[in-house]
């Protein structure tokens, strides 16, 4: 008799207080971009030639640090390190064994973590002095870098979608966001790529360079750790399923 596989893994549910706290980082980290946006349409002159530069640089900086924060989370640890372990480490075993759970996330659920990291930065980008070139063209890098940035998770989630809102489409079309073709290639075996799930402009590039596999090797050189010895071990256990 063939055993059956276990039963897929799913995201662990929030708390009553893990929903409070994620609503009011929502709130901060909206009111804060919100705060950022209006200290430069106030006070500067944005029809500037680097303006465009600034917010390209912005954008394209975000969906790097969201591949090297996935890379990261995807590559190294094991479930059961304390506090990381069940609170970062286990959704992303989870997300390559069973993808489809991430569609049944709320949109609180989805964003607030996010939305807890981008609050310091945006304190950051705000104590930006205006009235120096290089601040006028930090805060404007800034805007677009938490802009994007803090909507990471949710643009992931919308890359999972079969049919996302018409504007999230629209956005994905232009290559403003992840889309789902782009982002399918990360979930086929053995998930060792196209890490990057903003708008997905630095997958290509990385790759190219092999740039995650050389820090893969400075890693297990300087600390011994086998890259993904967790991740394939929950794909062991559960087998895995790949999106389309």
């Amino acid at each position: 008799m063939v055993n059956a596989s276990p039963a897929l893994p799913a995201h662990y549910e929030l708390t009553p207080g893990q929903v409070r706290f994620s609503v009011a980082s929502i709130v901060a980290a909206f009111l804060l971009l919100g705060w950022l946006g209006f200290r430069i349409v106030t006070r500067l002159a944005v029809a500037q030639w680097w303006t465009p530069l600034a917010l390209a640089a912005g954008l394209a900086a975000a969906d790097f640090v969201s591949g090297l924060v996935h890379w990261t989370a995807d590559t190294w640890g094991r479930d059961d390190c304390p506090i990381v372990g069940p609170r970062v480490l286990v959704p992303f075993r989870v997300h390559h064994v069973n993808p489809d759970d991430f569609l049944r996330r709320s949109f609180i659920d989805t964003n607030g973590e996010v939305a807890v990291l981008a609050i310091p930065v945006l304190l950051a980008f705000l104590a930006v002095p205006l009235d120096a070139a290089w601040g006028r063209a930090v805060a404007v890098f800034g805007l677009a870098f938490c802009g994007i940035g803090s909507m990471t998770n949710q643009i992931h989630q919308w890359a999972h979608m079969p049919s996302p809102p018409r504007s999230v489409r629209i956005l994905q079309s232009f290559g403003l966001f992840l889309g789902r073709v782009e982002h399918a290639a990360h979930h086929e075996r053995p998930y060792d790529g196209h890490y990057c799930i903003t708008t997905g402009w630095c997958n290509g590039p990385l790759e190219k360079i092999a740039f995650f596999r050389h820090l893969e090797w400075i890693v297990t050189r300087v600390t011994g750790m086998t890259a993904r010895q967790d991740d394939r071990r929950y794909e062991a256990h559960y087998g895995a399923a790949e999106i389309h």
